[in-house]
């Protein structure tokens, strides 16, 4: 018995230690923000209130700042005065997204705005420190990367599967359009191609920067194309083949993509303002005013300017046997003296001069003679001289190495 009271003693005390336990155990949790913080435009998004939306029909700088307070009781006018040297109000276009950054205890006060012009390009009018306007890019980087594959479906689908954009398609087709015939194109062709990839931190697709080689086997047959460019001042270049070749005709079909042809080259025609028979040494192409008109050929504008019946008109030299003419424009975007590539908007349809309505009057020349160029056997691009060939051949000699070593390994040629 007289060791009755030390044992409840010891009970008590052990109960009194679990419970203590038991409550250090269940005590609360300090709960923790996980917000994950989000970086973009030069902003931290956590901070603001932040609105995404998109430029709608009427909307303008004016209408989207008046929807908000502006810091310092800014006027909406105001902040469009100090902001249109930098940022043009009229450049927004509809469709175009935009970010809107409020205070978040002052939800109606704006802090900036994010005009997002492409997947790199943005401009930031800011409110914080002053009215300030910076137009920045996202930082980007550069992948080269050679594909190599086999046609599978459409040539689209191919180069989907590769992670490449389907519109390379139509850069591919336009390459080889006066050698291949894609609209032919079928399962077990080949193809293999060097590009240059555009990235914006190094993980989000941009697009394809340039592309430096091509090889296509169709049918059996190899075709390669390299983009080079024969003189400096070139826009854009040209595409030549394993041996110096040209790939493209030296001429487009015509100076416009959409048209309709209403007056043909002709010996005897009864001319539609002068109201009398003439020759019309030229090709009528009718087509939308403002139509953008392009040069048939590389060459050097010979003439950029005005008569009473040309109206504006530019007029190229592609070579000594070869000269084009373009008449009745309403726009010239050419100077004399400039280097024109193919392809090259030098003008816009118009209706100036003798004509009744908005067409170019395309001419030809060969010799110093004015021929109709449809019944001309027209010449590839024109060849490459001796010492262009030799430096040439030497620039695409480490690039064919390249692809044929893809190609070999790929498709075990």
């Amino acid at each position: 018995m007289k060791y009755l009271p030390l044992l409840f003693l010891s009970l008590f005390l052990f109960i009194s230690c679990n419970d203590v336990k038991e409550k250090e155990v269940k005590k609360p949790k300090v709960k923790v923000n996980t917000e994950p913080i989000v970086k973009e435009y030069g902003f931290v998004f956590n901070d603001y209130k932040v609105i995404r939306d998109t430029i709608k029909s009427g909307d303008n700088l004016s209408l989207i700042f008046g929807k908000f307070d502006l810091p310092d009781s800014l006027r909406t006018f105001d902040a469009v005065e100090k902001v249109k040297d930098s940022f043009n109000p009229r450049m927004i276009k509809i469709g175009k997204p935009y970010l809107l950054f409020l205070d978040k205890k002052k939800p109606n006060e704006l802090k900036a705005l994010v005009y997002v012009k492409n997947k790199i390009e943005y401009a930031v009018i800011d409110f914080r420190d002053s009215v300030q306007v910076n137009n920045k890019k996202k930082p980007t980087s550069l992948k080269r990367r050679t594909i190599a594959a086999e046609i599978e479906g459409s040539l689209s689908e191919t180069l989907s599967k590769q992670g490449v954009s389907q519109a390379f398609a139509t850069k591919l087709a336009k390459v080889y359009e006066y050698s291949i015939d894609f609209f032919k194109i079928q399962k077990g062709d080949k193809f293999s191609v060097t590009i240059n990839e555009r990235y914006i931190e190094d993980s989000i697709y941009v697009g394809i920067e340039s592309v430096e080689s091509t090889y296509f086997q169709h049918r059996g047959n190899d075709y390669y194309a390299f983009p080079y460019k024969l003189k400096p001042e070139q826009a854009y270049p040209d595409y030549y083949d394993e041996k110096g070749n040209g790939l493209k005709s030296m001429f487009l079909k015509s100076p416009l993509d959409y048209f309709r042809i209403s007056s043909r080259f002709s010996g005897r025609r009864f001319h539609p303002v002068q109201k009398r028979w003439k020759a019309h040494n030229g090709t009528d192409y009718a087509a939308a005013h403002g139509t953008p008109i392009k040069a048939t050929a590389t060459g050097v504008v010979e003439r950029a300017g005005y008569t009473s019946g040309n109206g504006n008109y530019v007029k190229i030299r592609h070579n000594g046997t070869y000269s084009t003419q373009y008449l009745h424009m309403s726009k010239i975007l050419v100077k004399n003296g400039q280097h024109v590539s193919q392809g090259q908007v030098i003008g816009k349809v118009g209706s100036t001069g003798l004509a009744t309505g908005p067409h170019v009057c395309y001419r030809f020349w060969k010799n110093g003679v004015q021929v109709d160029p449809f019944r001309q056997q027209l010449p590839n691009a024109e060849p490459m001289n001796d010492k262009d060939k030799t430096i040439y051949l030497k620039h695409i000699e480490p690039l064919r190495k390249e692809l044929d070593s893809v190609i070999k390994v790929k498709f075990k040629k």
